[in-house]
Parts: structure tokens; C-alpha cells; sequence
């Protein structure tokens, strides 16, 4: 497992170099520009887009209302990688990474706003005849020469990315620290729930997601806003820690002493993308099933994922765990890390919170992802090598690897997946930001 492990690292420190970090900051301050600064100007306006009903427009195709659509891909993004993955970025970069994660999703924003209104604009048919989007139908029908083949890249990679052993490892080693739950009986009943919402299709989870998702976040959200109320003096010393690191050779807690700032940056930005998946391609799957014929109003309601998952959750998340570690373990990573955080700061029902938030957590995000997953499988297999039964085994039989394998492999799997997904995304959005922002000129002009 070993040599696995040097082998990802290895690929990992090919793919997320220099080259990615321009591609995803130059590219989302190019998008910025382009649009100007949409995702600042038209914010309020995109919260307002969420109370439309899918029934506004009976004869607009889709399956999902606006806020379905927006919960469905929140679903796959806050989860554990906004308690979990903060954890990862701290370990690794320091207070540092996190400032590079704000500055990720800001940008993020204006990059989830082209590429989900690109995948309304070009959405196609899959082999069932069902509408379908995301940016294999954007780079198939965007250009046809080599577009089919891009897709084809893209949803290949996406069929490790989008799988849910992230998750299903972080809830395992919960279960299994605090009350002894042996990861392998984790595993067959994640499996097993899992499979029983997929079976009823992307409406079933389009309204699990719906009720789930502001639960859940309304839960972790009270318990967390509660101990930086009671730590609200210590908040103006936190943020200058994590603006003086992210500028400084020395990163602080958890990370190497002379850490690179470049270092930091990249740290920062990949686990933003973990977390929040702008430019990765994932998102405009889900908001691709919205009933509208509209696609910059999705775009609009897309944008606000990167928002809510990492300027609000993630932050969040992470002032606890500055406040409540001061010097990171060696062995602690991931959920341990943060419920170490809020042992410390809440003791009398602080874990059991968290408890709440990493069950519903990681099901909502096992969920969104086997949506993603669902549309990836369909349009490389087209219901070939035994259709949806095939799909349904590989899907929970990931989740219950991924409660066996170690936390390093996981994320590296998924860290590499996800680079490889978005260089070929984020190159076609730029290459297709002119039709948006004609598609915008007009939207707003019709307002």
C-alpha cells in the first residue's frame, strides 16, 4: 500500500504544480473579468432566483426546482469536506491554506457561474432519452471533432472522483473512535442506505437532499457559531494569523516549519476544490436537471454553492479547529482533528453535535456524488456492461471500500481524479466564456 500511496503523491505533484494553480486562479480571475464580477453584482439577485418554483414553466425540461437543483450540489459539497477537509488543509498548509481556500472560492464563484451556465446551454439526451448536462455534453456538442473524446476523459476520471470513499472513510473512523464500530460494519450500512435512495433516481434525491441539506447545515452551523461566540475575543488575533501565514515561509499549526508560501497556495486551493468543486466539473451535473430554459439563471443560482460551502461553512470550521488545537498531533488528520477541536471547546455536547453533523454529512454528500456518478456511468457505458445493476454494485461496493482503505490513499485518489477532471473543464469554459457572456449581456438586459 505503500508504494501505491508514493505513486499517487507522485501523480498528484504532476497534476496540482505550478501549471494548475494558474490554470484555476488565472482562469477564475479571467472569468471575473469577463463577467464583471457577476458574482458580486448579481448575488442578491441569485438568492431571489431560488423561490421560483419548477412548476413557474411546466413546458421547460428538467426535473428539479432552482433550490433542488442548488441542495443537490450542495449535497456532494458541504459535507465532510468542509470538517473534514478544512482539517486536511490545516495539517498539511497551516492557518495559511485557509486564506488561499477564500481567495479559491471567491474566484470559484465567477468559474461555477460559466461552467453550469454552459452546461444548460448544451445539454443533451442520455442512451434512455432522459435530458441530461455537464461538461461531457458541453465538450461533445461544443465541439465536435474532438469534443467526444474529451468527454469521454473527463467522465473516466470522473467515475473515481465522484465516488463516495471520502465519506464513507471519515464516517468509519468516527464511528469507530468514539464508540468502537468496526469500519467494515460501517461500510455495508452505508451501502446499504445508499442504495436504497438511488434506486428511486435523481428526484428521490433531489428531495432527500432538499430536506437534509439546510437540516444538517443549520445543526453544525448553531453548535460552531456558538463556540466562536464564546471565543469572539480571540476571532480579530485568528484572522491575522491566517493572513500572516498564508505570506509567510512559517506556516504554523500542523504544517512543516519553512513550508513554502507556494506551497501553501497550492495546499489551499486544492482542498477549496475539494471542498467546493468549482471547476471541476462536478456541480453543473446536478444544476443541469433544474426545470428552466433559462441556463444563466442557473448559473446564477450556481454560483452561490462556492458561497455557502466555503466561505461560510469552511471558515467556520476552521476557526474551531485553530481555537481549539494549538498544536496539531501527529497522529490526529481529518475528523479526529476536528472533534479533538470541539471536545476542547464543548465538551458537554460539542461531540455528539458533530456526531449529528458527520452521519448526516457524509449520507447527503454519498448521495449527491452517486448522482454525479449515475450521469458519468450513463454516458461512457450507455447502459451497456449490464446497466444500472452494474453501476449500483460499483457505486455502495466503493463505499464500503473506502471505509477500509487508509485516509492518504483516499484523498490522494480523489485529489488526482479531480485535477485530471478539471484541466480539461476549465480549459473548455474559457475557451467558451464569450458565448456566456453574450447569453449574460441578454439575460440582463431583459431584466
Amino acid at each position: 500500500m505503500e508504494t501505491v500511496l508514493n505513486i499517487i503523491n507522485y501523480l498528484n505533484g504532476l497534476v496540482w504544480g505550478t501549471p494548475m494553480v494558474i490554470l484555476l486562479v488565472g482562469g477564475g480571475l479571467y472569468l471575473a473579468f469577463v463577467s464583471k464580477f457577476t458574482n458580486l453584482t448579481y448575488f442578491v439577485h441569485a438568492l431571489k432566483i431560488l423561490k421560483e418554483s419548477k412548476d413557474d414553466s411546466k413546458k421547460d425540461q428538467g426535473q428539479l426546482s432552482h433550490f433542488q437543483a442548488l441542495t443537490n450540489a450542495l449535497s456532494a459539497t458541504v459535507g465532510l469536506g468542509n470538517i473534514a477537509g478544512v482539517a486536511v488543509a490545516i495539517t498539511q498548509g497551516g492557518p495559511g491554506a485557509v486564506f488561499w481556500m477564500w481567495v479559491s472560492a471567491i474566484l470559484g464563484m465567477n468559474t461555477k457561474f460559466f461552467e453550469c451556465t454552459l452546461s444548460m446551454m448544451f445539454r443533451g439526451k442520455d442512451y434512455k432519452g432522459e435530458v441530461q448536462g455537464g461538461p461531457m455534453y458541453v465538450m461533445e456538442y461544443a465541439f465536435k471533432k474532438i469534443g467526444k473524446p474529451l468527454g469521454m476523459f473527463f467522465a473516466i476520471f470522473a467515475l473515481i472522483g465522484t465516488l463516495g470513499i471520502f465519506q464513507a472513510n471519515q464516517l468509519s473512523s468516527y464511528l469507530s473512535l468514539e464508540f468502537s464500530v468496526p469500519p467494515y460494519i460501517t461500510g455495508i450500512v452505508c451501502s446499504i442506505l445508499i442504495l436504497g435512495v438511488i434506486l428511486g433516481g435523481v428526484q428521490r434525491i433531489g428531495q432527500v437532499t432538499a430536506y437534509l441539506v439546510p437540516f444538517m447545515c443549520g445543526i453544525y452551523l448553531i453548535a460552531a457559531i456558538l463556540i466562536l461566540i464564546f471565543e469572539i475575543d480571540k476571532i480579530p488575533g485568528l484572522f491575522m494569523s491566517i493572513i500572516n501565514n498564508a505570506f509567510s515561509i512559517e506556516s504554523g499549526v500542523g504544517a512543516a516549519s519553512g513550508i513554502a508560501i507556494r506551497e501553501v497556495l497550492q495546499i489551499g486551493i486544492k482542498r477549496a476544490a475539494f471542498s467546493n468543486e468549482a471547476g471541476m466539473g462536478t456541480a453543473p451535473m446536478a444544476h443541469s436537471n433544474a426545470q428552466t430554459s433559462e441556463p444563466v439563471k442557473e448559473g446564477l443560482v450556481a454560483m452561490l454553492g462556492p458561497f455557502f460551502d466555503t466561505i461560510i461553512v469552511c471558515t467556520i470550521t476552521a476557526f474551531v479547529i485553530l481555537l481549539g488545537i494549538n498544536e496539531v498531533p501527529e497522529k490526529l488528520s481529518g475528523i479526529s482533528l476536528t472533534l479533538t477541536a470541539f471536545k476542547n471547546l464543548l465538551p458537554t455536547f460539542g461531540p455528539y453535535i458533530l456526531g449529528m453533523a458527520t452521519l448526516l454529512f457524509s449520507f447527503t454528500t454519498m448521495l449527491g456524488m452517486a448522482n454525479y456518478n449515475e450521469k458519468c456511468w450513463s454516458y461512457v457505458f450507455k447502459g451497456k456492461m449490464g446497466g444500472h445493476k452494474t453501476f449500483y454494485a460499483y457505486y455502495c461496493g466503493s463505499i464500503f471500500l473506502g471505509t477500509v482503505l487508509s485516509l492518504d490513499v483516499v484523498v490522494g485518489l480523489i485529489d488526482l481524479s479531480f485535477g485530471l477532471m478539471a484541466i480539461p473543464n476549465v480549459i473548455v469554459t474559457l475557451l467558451l466564456a464569450g458565448k456566456v457572456k453574450e447569453r449574460l449581456r441578454n439575460y440582463k438586459e431583459s431584466l
